[in-house]
C-alpha cells in the first residue's frame, strides 16, 4: 500500500512511514531460479557419485556433502530462513545440530563400550 493510499484511508493528508503496514516481503524470482538451478547441479553431482562407481569413504563423504548442501539451500531460500530473525533461525537450526552432536557422542561411547567388551570378554 502506498503512502498516498494510506493517507486517504486514515483521513489525513500526511502519513508517517510507521502508519503504512507492509504485508510481506517479496524476493526476486531470479533468486529462486538460481537456487533451483544450483539444486539441479548438486543433484547431478550426487548422481555422478553412483554413476562413477565411487566406493568407500569418498562415496559417503560426497553423498553427505551433497545432501547437506541441498538441504541447506532449501531451508535458507525456499523456507525463507535467510530472511528470518536470528533468534528464529537459532530456534529452528540449533536443536538438530545439537542432536547430531549427541548422536556423535553416543556413537563414540558405543564404540568404546564395544571395544572394551571385546577386550575383557575375549580372554
Amino acid at each position: 500500500m502506498s503512502e498516498a493510499q494510506a493517507a486517504t484511508l486514515s483521513g489525513s493528508q500526511t502519513a508517517s512511514p510507521d502508519d503504512v503496514h507492509v504485508e510481506g516481503q517479496e524476493h526476486p524470482i531470479s533468486t529462486y531460479l538460481w537456487v533451483w538451478l544450483l539444486l539441479f547441479v548438486l543433484s547431478i553431482g550426487s548422481y555422478m557419485v553412483d554413476y562413477l562407481h565411487l566406493q568407500g569413504l569418498l562415496r559417503w563423504s560426497l553423498i553427505l556433502l551433497f545432501m547437506f548442501l541441498k538441504a541447506g539451500f532449501i531451508i535458507a531460500i525456499f523456507m525463507h530462513m535467510k530472511w528470518e530473525r536470528l533468534a528464529l533461525s537459532f530456534a529452528i537450526l540449533v536443536p538438530p545440530i545439537l542432536l547430531l552432536v549427541f548422536i556423535g557422542m553416543m556413537s563414540s561411547e558405543a564404540n568404546y563400550t564395544f571395544l572394551t567388551r571385546l577386550t575383557f570378554f575375549a580372554q
